[in-house]
């Protein structure tokens, strides 16, 4: 996952902090919806049992593509 670094003032860090309290998530989340424009309280992942091993695991999420192990090899290709 790449990192973006950018800066802001005193007062635009306040704001981003407040609003991002305020939604309940991180700052990190709070600013990558609002460049998505995915809005807050979008579906969230539900727990479910895992039929192979009985572990407690996340459901997909219903427009996701299934994860794969070539996707997450994908994913992996860019890791540092």
């Amino acid at each position: 996952m790449k990192t973006i670094t950018f800066k802001v003032n005193d007062e635009e860090a306040r704001l981003i902090r407040s609003l991002a309290r305020r939604e309940r998530t991180s700052i990190s989340e709070y600013l990558r919806r609002k460049a998505t424009g995915i809005p807050a309280g979008q579906a969230q992942p539900q727990r479910m049992l895992c039929p192979h091993t009985g572990a407690m695991v996340f459901s997909g999420m219903p427009d996701q593509a299934p994860l794969t192990t070539a996707s997450v090899r994908q994913m992996l290709a860019e890791f540092p």
